[in-house]
């Protein structure tokens, strides 16, 4: 059986499925916990892992209401160069799309620079 996403690479060209994609978040809030204090270490797992269940939860829902470009670009971001997250995926997403609102709103540019 395959995911409900699969991320391909070809030439270079990152392909996200229409479903979020799996990331393993674990060893990114192992390393999190880890951090804080030493005896809080499994509350803050337990923390972060519930975090992560959200931001995926919540990328559910929201996951069409982004272009694939966008969806794209935010799960490369977060597999480069450190643990996946999908708490980092969200705020991409809802930054690149309130910016790309803000740009629109403002007749598509900038003025000035």
């Amino acid at each position: 059986m395959f995911p409900s996403a699969l991320v391909l690479t070809l030439g270079g060209t990152l392909l996200v499925a229409d479903g979020v994609p799996a990331l393993n978040v674990e060893s990114g809030c192992r390393a999190a916990a880890k951090m804080g204090d030493s005896l809080s270490l499994d509350t803050n797992l337990r923390q972060c892992l519930a975090d992560e269940k959200s931001a995926r939860d919540e990328l559910e829902k929201q996951w069409t209401q982004f272009s694939p470009t966008l969806r794209e670009r935010c799960v490369a971001t977060t597999e480069t160069g450190g643990s996946p997250s999908y708490v980092e995926v969200l705020v991409c997403l809802q930054m690149g799309r309130d910016a790309a609102q803000m740009e629109k709103s403002l007749g598509g540019g900038r003025q000035g620079n």
